[in-house]
């Protein structure tokens, strides 16, 4: 799977880079129609803690999938992005195999 981060406004770190695109190949365990993914890491100007976004779009054969989170930090916020599609990459998947 390919996989594409983009940092906006800032240079994300090499350790966070590796972490996300080693939690995102495991999304290839749940679907072998995973085609690609992008990444965005954004730092919201706002006076709250959780203010790291993560934005993910995997695209599938037939369609994307998209989720978006925040939280204090770029991992946590990719680890509940992750759970989250997760359940949507099986649920395509038994929706695939549903037609079939």
């Amino acid at each position: 799977m390919r996989i594409e981060i983009q940092s906006i406004h800032f240079k994300a770190d090499h350790k966070l880079v590796d972490y996300i695109e080693r939690k995102l190949t495991k999304l290839e365990q749940f679907s072998d129609a995973i085609v690609d993914s992008q990444v965005f890491l954004k730092v919201e100007n706002n006076r709250h803690k959780e203010n790291k976004t993560v934005e993910i779009k995997v695209n599938v054969q037939n369609q994307s999938i998209f989720k978006a989170q925040t939280s204090q930090s770029f991992e946590a916020a990719t680890d509940l992005a992750l759970d989250a599609l997760k359940v949507q990459i099986k649920k395509y998947k038994e929706r695939l195999a549903a037609t079939s």
